[in-house]
């Protein structure tokens, strides 16, 4: 499975890169049109998986930050004679720190919104028997220690279809 999944999240992380429709290319126009709004663009964009105490203490975290990665591979044999034919679990993680509580989940819902409007553009055929609805669910936790003092993460998930 590394095969469809390392594709598939590559494939997810050059959409949040990219400089025209990127997500820091949503955040600079959410900004320009409210100015309330006032948030850095992301800094760092990782394709895995890996708690905050150990990203912390391996001092490779970076924030505001997004981490890609498949949380399940379903294989449901939807379609008869087919090798894979189901369903791939995408997160989208965003990780955001500030000093104080003040506005931090106003800005965590920022850079949440410009993930899940990308999301919106991307529906339908992504090639090689992949395909997306459209669909997805967002989870926030709450606000913790860590980063610059206080840390919240929020989970964008979503399925891509794939047939092989």
């Amino acid at each position: 499975m590394a095969g469809f999944t390392g594709t598939l999240t590559a494939q997810v992380v050059a959409m949040l890169t990219s400089p025209t429709s990127g997500v820091n290319a949503r955040i600079t126009a959410m900004e320009a049109n409210d100015p309330t709004l006032k948030a850095i663009g992301i800094r760092s964009i990782a394709l895995q998986n890996v708690s905050i105490e150990i990203a912390e203490t391996s001092g490779q975290a970076q924030y505001p930050a997004l981490l890609v990665y498949c949380d399940k591979v379903q294989n449901l044999l939807l379609e008869k004679f087919r090798g894979f034919s189901g369903r791939m679990h995408l997160v989208i993680e965003v990780r955001q720190t500030q000093e104080t509580l003040h506005l931090i989940e106003q800005t965590t819902e920022m850079y949440v919104d410009a993930v899940c409007a990308l999301l919106g553009e991307a529906r339908g055929d992504w090639g090689d028997g992949a395909s997306y609805s459209g669909g997805y669910q967002v989870e926030y936790e709450p606000v913790a220690m860590g980063g610059k003092n206080f840390v919240q993460r929020a989970k964008v998930s979503f399925p891509v279809e794939l047939s092989e």
